[in-house]
């Protein structure tokens, strides 16, 4: 029986986030002149590290032509830079650039803020609740990824 509720819980929350989530969006894209999905894609990238084009595509489910031609754009924009993999060239590889990490923090930054405005009105204790099960979550889904890898 607990498992029920904890999958209910779980998709409750979820769709609960997304909707939270979807209120963030709009604010931290109007600042960076890109879409929501390639400001998505530079931050994980910056904060993941470089990346072969089809780990990114299968990571955000997106086909790797699709990708590929928000790269070009990314890329000619400065945002990225790609390189062949010398020992297999059918593999490119993709970073931030500097200009792109830039980009990538100040996104940070303004989802942070809209976190910070969103939660402003929580009182001392209900934002220690919520901290605490966070933390909880936080290291439950850590555990689960390390047993995971």
């Amino acid at each position: 029986m607990q498992r029920k509720e904890f999958v209910a819980l779980m998709e409750k929350n979820i769709w609960t986030l997304d909707k939270l989530a979807d209120r963030l969006r709009p604010n931290r894209m109007e600042s960076t002149g890109y879409p929501r999905q390639l400001v998505s894609i530079l931050v994980r990238l910056h904060n993941g590290g470089r990346a072969k084009l089809k780990d990114i595509a299968r990571r955000e489910h997106v086909s790797a032509p699709n990708l590929c031609a928000a790269f070009r754009k990314l890329e000619r924009d400065g945002m990225v830079v790609r390189t062949t993999d010398d020992n297999d060239r059918r593999n490119t590889w993709y970073c931030v650039s500097p200009s792109g990490a830039e980009l990538a923090v100040r996104a940070m930054d303004l989802f942070r803020s809209g976190i910070e405005a969103m939660f402003a009105n929580l009182s001392a204790s209900e934002e220690k609740r919520l901290t605490d099960a966070l933390r909880t979550l936080s290291d439950v889904l850590s555990n689960m990824e390390s047993d995971n890898a």
